[in-house]
Protein backbone atom coordinates (compact mmCIF):
# COMPACT_ATOMS: atom_id res chain seq x y z
CA UNK A 1 0.00 0.00 0.00
CA UNK A 2 1.31 3.24 -0.90
CA UNK A 3 1.82 5.77 1.92
CA UNK A 4 1.10 9.37 1.66
CA UNK A 5 4.31 11.72 2.01
CA UNK A 6 4.96 15.25 1.99
CA UNK A 7 7.98 16.74 -0.47
CA UNK A 8 9.03 20.56 -1.09
CA UNK A 9 8.94 21.00 -4.82
CA UNK A 10 13.08 22.39 -4.49
CA UNK A 11 14.89 23.10 -1.56
CA UNK A 12 14.49 26.55 -2.40
CA UNK A 13 10.76 26.34 -1.67
CA UNK A 14 11.75 24.25 1.22
CA UNK A 15 13.86 26.95 2.66
CA UNK A 16 11.09 29.78 2.73
CA UNK A 17 8.58 27.47 3.88
CA UNK A 18 10.95 26.48 7.25
CA UNK A 19 12.36 30.08 7.52
CA UNK A 20 9.58 30.71 10.18
CA UNK A 21 10.47 27.38 12.10
CA UNK A 22 14.23 28.79 12.31
CA UNK A 23 13.80 31.99 13.57
CA UNK A 24 11.84 30.93 16.75
CA UNK A 25 15.44 28.77 18.04
CA UNK A 26 12.79 27.52 21.18
CA UNK A 27 10.60 26.24 18.76
CA UNK A 28 12.82 24.81 16.70
CA UNK A 29 14.70 22.90 18.96
CA UNK A 30 11.18 21.32 20.92
CA UNK A 31 8.63 21.79 18.52
CA UNK A 32 6.15 19.01 18.21
CA UNK A 33 5.18 17.04 15.14
CA UNK A 34 3.35 19.16 12.50
CA UNK A 35 1.03 17.53 10.04
CA UNK A 36 2.15 20.00 7.42
CA UNK A 37 5.56 18.54 7.57
CA UNK A 38 3.97 14.75 7.45
CA UNK A 39 4.99 14.81 10.60
CA UNK A 40 8.50 15.43 10.83
CA UNK A 41 9.31 17.85 13.76
CA UNK A 42 10.84 20.96 12.46
CA UNK A 43 14.34 20.39 13.40
CA UNK A 44 14.22 16.99 11.55
CA UNK A 45 12.83 18.55 8.24
CA UNK A 46 15.55 21.66 8.52
CA UNK A 47 18.06 19.17 9.50
CA UNK A 48 17.07 17.07 6.56
CA UNK A 49 17.29 20.40 4.35
CA UNK A 50 20.77 21.07 5.55
CA UNK A 51 22.01 17.90 5.02
CA UNK A 52 20.97 17.91 1.40
CA UNK A 53 22.38 21.11 0.51
CA UNK A 54 25.95 20.28 2.22
CA UNK A 55 25.82 17.23 0.01
CA UNK A 56 24.46 18.55 -3.41
CA UNK A 57 27.31 21.28 -3.38
CA UNK A 58 29.86 18.60 -3.01
CA UNK A 59 27.85 16.53 -5.50
CA UNK A 60 27.79 20.35 -7.79
CA UNK A 61 24.28 18.64 -8.38
CA UNK A 62 20.67 19.03 -7.05
CA UNK A 63 20.58 15.13 -6.83
CA UNK A 64 19.36 15.24 -2.70
CA UNK A 65 15.92 16.01 -1.72
CA UNK A 66 13.92 15.08 1.23
CA UNK A 67 10.46 13.57 2.06
CA UNK A 68 8.63 12.74 5.09
CA UNK A 69 8.23 9.05 6.05
CA UNK A 70 5.62 7.17 8.39
CA UNK A 71 8.07 4.84 9.68
CA UNK A 72 11.65 7.19 10.00
CA UNK A 73 12.01 10.58 10.76
CA UNK A 74 12.21 11.94 6.97
CA UNK A 75 13.57 10.11 3.63
CA UNK A 76 16.77 11.38 1.94
CA UNK A 77 16.69 10.47 -1.89
CA UNK A 78 19.60 10.76 -5.04
CA UNK A 79 17.25 11.62 -8.13
CA UNK A 80 20.39 10.11 -9.99
CA UNK A 81 20.85 7.00 -8.65
CA UNK A 82 16.96 6.49 -7.27
CA UNK A 83 17.99 5.62 -4.03
CA UNK A 84 16.80 6.76 -0.86
CA UNK A 85 17.88 6.10 2.44
CA UNK A 86 15.50 6.78 5.89
CA UNK A 87 16.81 8.94 8.64
CA UNK A 88 16.85 9.33 12.36
CA UNK A 89 16.79 11.92 14.45
CA UNK A 90 18.14 12.89 18.24
CA UNK A 91 18.36 16.14 19.74
CA UNK A 92 21.25 17.06 22.06
CA UNK A 93 20.09 20.17 23.78
CA UNK A 94 22.38 22.67 25.12
CA UNK A 95 24.77 21.39 27.69
CA UNK A 96 24.50 23.13 31.03
CA UNK A 97 28.03 25.85 32.19
CA UNK A 98 29.45 25.07 35.52
CA UNK A 99 30.51 27.17 38.08
CA UNK A 100 30.17 30.14 35.55
CA UNK A 101 31.59 28.73 32.62
CA UNK A 102 30.53 27.68 29.25
CA UNK A 103 30.44 23.76 28.72
CA UNK A 104 33.65 22.12 27.38
CA UNK A 105 34.48 20.79 23.99
CA UNK A 106 35.19 17.75 25.97
CA UNK A 107 31.71 17.88 27.65
CA UNK A 108 29.64 18.53 24.11
CA UNK A 109 31.52 15.96 22.26
CA UNK A 110 30.34 13.46 25.54
CA UNK A 111 26.96 14.52 24.90
CA UNK A 112 27.16 14.16 21.21
CA UNK A 113 28.62 9.95 21.88
CA UNK A 114 26.14 9.28 24.85
CA UNK A 115 22.80 10.77 22.07
CA UNK A 116 24.47 8.31 19.48
CA UNK A 117 24.85 5.07 21.84
CA UNK A 118 21.25 5.86 22.61
CA UNK A 119 19.98 5.70 19.88
CA UNK A 120 22.44 2.37 18.75
CA UNK A 121 21.07 0.66 21.48
CA UNK A 122 17.09 1.63 21.01
CA UNK A 123 16.81 -1.52 18.53
CA UNK A 124 20.08 -2.37 17.69
CA UNK A 125 21.05 -3.47 13.56
CA UNK A 126 17.37 -4.37 12.75
CA UNK A 127 16.62 -0.90 13.24
CA UNK A 128 19.34 1.36 12.74
CA UNK A 129 20.63 -0.82 9.60
CA UNK A 130 20.85 1.36 6.43
CA UNK A 131 19.85 4.31 8.10
CA UNK A 132 21.31 8.06 7.91
CA UNK A 133 21.73 8.79 11.93
CA UNK A 134 21.37 13.19 12.16
CA UNK A 135 22.44 14.30 15.91
CA UNK A 136 20.89 18.47 16.06
CA UNK A 137 23.22 19.97 18.52
CA UNK A 138 21.63 22.72 20.45
CA UNK A 139 25.34 24.40 21.68
CA UNK A 140 24.96 27.46 21.14
CA UNK A 141 27.83 27.70 18.46
CA UNK A 142 30.65 26.24 21.42
CA UNK A 143 33.34 24.74 19.82
CA UNK A 144 33.65 20.83 19.96
CA UNK A 145 36.07 17.85 18.57
CA UNK A 146 34.34 16.23 15.52
CA UNK A 147 37.44 13.96 14.75
CA UNK A 148 38.17 12.61 18.49
CA UNK A 149 34.00 12.09 18.29
CA UNK A 150 34.42 10.19 15.45
CA UNK A 151 37.07 7.92 16.42
CA UNK A 152 34.98 7.05 19.52
CA UNK A 153 31.68 5.95 18.05
CA UNK A 154 30.35 3.17 19.14
CA UNK A 155 31.99 -0.29 17.20
CA UNK A 156 29.93 -1.84 15.50
CA UNK A 157 27.75 1.25 14.29
CA UNK A 158 24.93 -0.01 12.86
CA UNK A 159 23.83 2.95 11.21
CA UNK A 160 24.87 3.82 8.13
CA UNK A 161 26.65 7.09 8.89
CA UNK A 162 26.42 9.41 11.56
CA UNK A 163 25.91 13.38 10.97
CA UNK A 164 26.00 16.68 13.06
CA UNK A 165 23.64 20.03 12.36
CA UNK A 166 24.05 22.74 14.80
CA UNK A 167 23.53 26.28 14.30
CA UNK A 168 27.39 28.53 14.56
CA UNK A 169 25.72 31.85 14.69
CA UNK A 170 23.63 34.75 13.02
CA UNK A 171 25.76 37.26 11.26
CA UNK A 172 23.84 40.11 9.83
CA UNK A 173 20.65 38.06 9.50
CA UNK A 174 22.33 35.72 7.78
CA UNK A 175 22.18 32.31 9.81
CA UNK A 176 25.24 30.36 9.95
CA UNK A 177 25.10 26.32 9.73
CA UNK A 178 27.80 23.67 9.88
CA UNK A 179 26.69 20.50 8.96
CA UNK A 180 29.15 17.44 9.92
CA UNK A 181 29.42 13.72 9.02
CA UNK A 182 31.29 11.64 11.85
CA UNK A 183 33.47 9.42 9.56
CA UNK A 184 37.55 10.40 10.06
CA UNK A 185 38.11 7.63 7.96
CA UNK A 186 40.28 9.46 5.44
CA UNK A 187 41.64 11.91 8.03
CA UNK A 188 39.67 14.57 8.76
CA UNK A 189 35.62 14.08 9.55
CA UNK A 190 33.95 16.19 6.36
CA UNK A 191 32.35 19.58 7.37
CA UNK A 192 30.22 21.73 5.51
CA UNK A 193 29.56 25.51 6.00
CA UNK A 194 25.79 26.23 5.29
CA UNK A 195 25.23 30.52 5.14
CA UNK A 196 21.57 31.00 4.72
CA UNK A 197 20.49 34.05 2.92
CA UNK A 198 18.49 37.02 5.15
CA UNK A 199 15.34 37.03 3.29
CA UNK A 200 15.77 33.20 3.31
CA UNK A 201 15.92 33.34 -0.56
CA UNK A 202 19.36 31.98 -1.40
CA UNK A 203 22.31 30.10 0.48
CA UNK A 204 25.56 29.54 -0.07
CA UNK A 205 27.57 26.38 0.81
CA UNK A 206 31.50 26.29 1.64
CA UNK A 207 33.53 23.24 2.51
CA UNK A 208 35.90 23.69 5.44
CA UNK A 209 37.36 20.04 5.95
Amino acid sequence: MKQSVTRFKSLAIGLKELERFVRDPRHLSTGKPLKGLGGMRPREAWANWLLCAAVNFDWQAARLSFTSDPDSDGVIYDSQTETSWQTEHILVPRPRATEGRAASEEAIGAQILKAVAKKQAKGGAAYASGKELVVFLDAGGAAWFPNRVARQLPEPMDFNAVWVVALQGVESGEYLYAVTRLDATNGDAPIWLVRIGKDFDSWKVARIQ
